[in-house]
């Protein structure tokens, strides 16, 4: 079936005729186009020319509609790009600010800084941006790619590009760095630049949190006496943050004791905190402690939140049984919460973990009634399956990823192309070169690693020629092995 075609199936537009004497009912309004179907039809599409005339044939585009495209093509970059190109032409749709956030974090993503750029350009030109938003996907997208510096010029130079900075963009600027382990560098920021944007709470809760996420609650606790001494108050979020960094060192025995401190001062304890403390005792394997103090919390009064839950769960699942698990899962049911992709994630995590692999994907199969699963959702399964020797299984996993709303990442990608060495199978290392080509197609940029050991599979199962194409395709994506060489 050709473009034109599955476009019908889309449109389903037809011109009334003329009104006659006798009033007849409206025909029913066309149904609105499907996400589903216009992303397929675009995964398939090899002609760019009828692609358009596909795209634009459709006249009902809605930024919403656009954005839950972006999405559901997140993992093929480059497909997405294109359709987010084609449809610039569109006769009567334009672009929204969000879709161009969505489109520049893709191309950001691809390190595809030039398109970045120029998107950004064609933003501002249709007045739409840049926004501080914008700037803080493209310099989180920079810090990820080990480009710090780079973005900290990007985030000092936001005003050349009509977009000012203040205290907002500072913060999420800092809480970029921290969320990637770099807490001394937005330190050294956040002393340069506190009394220009005058930064409060939320910057020094920022800073005091990135120094948590590194184990260094000492740190953490000197940012807190600072900001007192500085005149700020200390709010609920600052403690939540320290008594969290506690947990997470593994100082188990000063994040309880802070805990209770925190209730002696007659701070209102909310149901964070007591997650928080759910989950540390729950991960250093003090199960009794955490479905106490689980316990406790319902009896003060604060309702478990669907993350409590979750950190109860994932705790038995870790450190005590699947089948308590499961029991916490239904008494969540039973009290009328609705679980999360978290939720089932954790116990088919659980399940997969207890070889249980018939119940996690019955798990899966409910999950639909829910929440969609995730990308995390299939790698476990693919992975419990790839660990099992199930490689056929879970190679259908991921022929399901494909048909469906949810396509495989460079995790995916990975965890298979590992798997097809374990039998040392020809016909195995013949898939694994296939996957390589597929996540480079998709925009995954390979370690020169996986380039190598696929390489050297091929070569050593008598497949040279496709070594060979293998081989041309690495000397595209970057520098080529030297015994590898043409």
């Amino acid at each position: 079936m050709n473009l034109t075609n599955k476009t019908s199936k889309l449109t389903n537009f037809k011109i009334s005729p003329k009104p006659s004497s006798t009033i007849s009912p409206s025909p029913p309004p066309p149904p609105p186009p499907d996400p589903a179907t216009i992303a397929n039809l675009i995964l398939k599409g090899d002609n760019p020319e009828s692609l358009t005339q596909a795209l634009h044939s459709l006249p009902e585009w809605t930024p919403h509609l656009v954005q839950t495209i972006l999405k559901r093509l997140w993992n093929h970059g480059p497909k997405a790009l294109q359709f987010f190109n084609l449809l610039e032409t569109h006769p009567s749709y334009r672009h929204s600010a969000a879709s161009f956030d969505h489109a520049i974090d893709i191309a950001a993503r691809l390190r595809d800084y030039k398109t970045t750029w120029t998107l950004v350009c064609k933003m501002r030109s249709s007045k739409l941006g840049p926004t501080p938003k914008t700037f803080a996907i493209i310099t989180e997208r920079y810090v990820s790619a080990g480009k710090a510096d780079k973005a900290l010029k990007i985030f000092l130079s936001m005003h050349e590009h009509g977009c000012q900075q203040d205290l907002n963009s500072f913060n999420a600027f800092l809480d970029v760095l921290c969320k990637s382990k770099r807490a001394e560098m937005a330190y050294k920021l956040f002393k340069i630049f506190r009394g220009r944007f005058k930064a409060d709470v939320i910057s020094y809760n920022i800073i005091a949190n990135g120094f948590c996420l590194k184990k260094q609650t000492p740190r953490a606790l000197e940012v807190m006496r600072e900001m007192i001494e500085r005149g700020l108050e200390p709010t609920l979020t600052t403690y939540n943050i320290l008594l969290k960094g506690y947990f997470r060192a593994g100082q188990i025995k000063e994040g309880w004791e802070f805990f209770l401190q925190m209730k002696k001062r007659k701070i209102e304890i909310d149901v964070v905190s007591y997650t928080t403390v759910v989950h540390g005792f729950g991960v250093a394997g003090e199960v009794e402690k955490s479905r106490k103090v689980f316990d406790e919390m319902v009896g003060a009064g604060v309702l478990p939140s669907v993350a409590t839950y979750n950190a109860l769960i994932q705790v038995l699942c870790k450190k005590d049984c699947v089948e308590n698990a499961l029991v916490v899962f239904d008494e969540m049911l039973r009290r009328g919460y609705v679980p999360n992709a978290t939720t089932y994630n954790v116990v088919i995590r659980g399940l997969c973990h207890a070889g249980k692999m018939d119940m996690a994907i019955e798990f899966m199969d409910k999950m639909k009634d829910d929440c969609e699963p995730t990308i995390q959702t299939f790698n476990v399964v693919i992975r419990y399956y790839c660990d099992d020797g199930e490689i056929e299984k879970a190679l259908e996993v991921l022929e399901k990823m494909n048909g469906g709303t949810c396509l495989p990442n460079l995790d995916t990608y990975n965890i298979l192309i590992g798997a097809m060495f374990v039998r040392k199978k020809s016909d195995d290392l013949l898939i694994a070169g296939k996957l390589l080509i597929e996540m480079v197609d998709r925009g995954f940029l390979p370690r020169k690693f996986t380039f190598n050991r696929v390489l050297n599979g091929l070569m050593l199962t008598g497949n040279q020629g496709f070594a060979q194409e293998i081989l041309r395709l690495q000397s595209k994506c970057g520098s080529l092995p030297r015994q590898f060489r043409l």
